[in-house]
């Protein structure tokens, strides 16, 4: 059985580090916030190569709360794409704002800045481009769009610490940049907590204040904000873990290597495209191939689990259909949607487990092969 992610893997490793962190948590009683959060924020900050970062509960409140910090409220419109995760949405959302989708670029499946001026509307007051499996969207014409019209940039980095554009770090580049520490991704803690990195002092401390109660000392506050601390033991296992993220990068990215140049002859399975310039982390292994649902299911008979990432674009999603958009729309998100299939992808995973899922899905592939090479 070869698993999708083997978290035990990493932690075994780790593990009597990350008991003598909890203990000296458990002793200090530096629980919600505190020290050890504090710590944390620092070396993440210096490792995006930010000034400052704050230590949220998870991802989707690091994005609420950047959204919040910019003064996006109801009746503006944010600008992202469909094929993400639906918290980036969930944020906009729950700002009272409107999320309006543009479509993804073929090869990268992140957003396409040819696409953006025409989806920009009076009410549009932010867009949040979003690094997808890994590999960072095109900043420099997103940015250059945003520094024309006026608009603040939040990085959606949920899946991509580390990943880099033209030697810039993600999270580095827009106003915000937010990040998921869920146990899966490549920087992952023991529980959930996100976080956010920015240069702007004003947005800092405005997302620091949201965090907590919109306090900025106990009991005086300034603005409604929420209950989004990071817990201290999470603090102090992620900085335990921060340590090894590059390390566990470039693991990541000799597997993929090694996946990519395995499928180079196999007909009818088109591999991740890494930019030029950009650094791809590889949180997830992306490829797409037809008959995608027959393959997945004959996989997972052979003992090789895989996932979908994601399978139904947001505007197509029940919770979304108020927006009114039909099927269609976003053909690039949606045809991908239908070929995509995430192969295993961890730091420890074996030469032997990917030679395994090469040959059972290459066999796979193969055996359906009139199906016509994809685009």
């Amino acid at each position: 059985m070869i698993p999708f992610l083997n978290l035990k893997a990493q932690h075994q490793a780790l593990k009597s580090e990350i008991l003598d962190a909890i203990s000296e948590v458990l002793d200090s009683t530096a629980f919600a916030g505190g020290p050890y959060v504090a710590k944390f924020e620092e070396e993440f900050a210096a490792y995006c190569n930010t000034k400052y970062a704050v230590g949220v509960g998870n991802g989707t409140d690091a994005l609420w709360f950047a959204l919040l910090a910019l003064g996006i409220g109801p009746g503006d419109e944010v600008i992202t794409v469909p094929n993400t995760f639906i918290a980036t949405a969930e944020a906009i959302t729950y700002c009272g704002a409107r999320p309006v989708f543009v479509d993804v670029d073929e090869q990268t499946y992140t957003m396409d800045p040819r696409l953006i001026e025409r989806a920009i509307t009076p009410r549009t007051k932010a867009m949040i481009p979003v690094h997808l499996y890994g590999q960072m969207a095109d900043m420099d014409p997103i940015m250059e769009i945003a520094r024309k019209h006026r608009l603040p940039v939040i990085e959606d980095a949920c899946q991509a610490h580390g990943a880099e554009y033209k030697g810039r770090r993600a999270g580095s580049i827009g106003d915000v940049g937010c990040f998921s520490f869920y146990p899966g991704k490549n920087l992952g803690a023991c529980g959930e907590a996100g976080g956010s990195v920015t240069n702007n002092l004003e947005l800092k401390n405005k997302m620091a204040m949201f965090r907590d109660h919109g306090q900025a000392k106990k009991y005086y506050h300034t603005v409604v904000g929420w209950n989004g601390r990071m817990d201290g033991i999470q603090g102090a296992i992620l900085s335990i873990k921060l340590k090894h993220l590059d390390s566990w990068t470039e693991a990541r990215r000799s597997h993929a290597r090694t996946y990519t140049q395995a499928f180079a002859h196999v007909h009818g399975v088109l591999t991740p495209k890494e930019s030029e310039q950009r650094r791809h982390v590889y949180h997830l292994y992306v490829l797409r191939v037809r008959h995608r649902d027959h393959i997945l299911k004959a996989l997972a008979e052979k003992g090789v689990n895989c996932g979908i990432h994601y399978p139904v674009p947001l505007h197509l999603q029940e919770a979304y259909g108020s927006l009114g958009v039909q099927r269609g729309a976003f053909p690039v998100a949606e045809r991908c949607a239908e070929e995509i299939i995430s192969l295993p992808m961890f730091p420890e995973l074996s030469s032997d487990e990917i030679k395994t899922v090469v040959t059972e899905l290459a066999s796979l592939v193969q055996a359906g092969a009139a199906s016509p090479a994809l685009a």
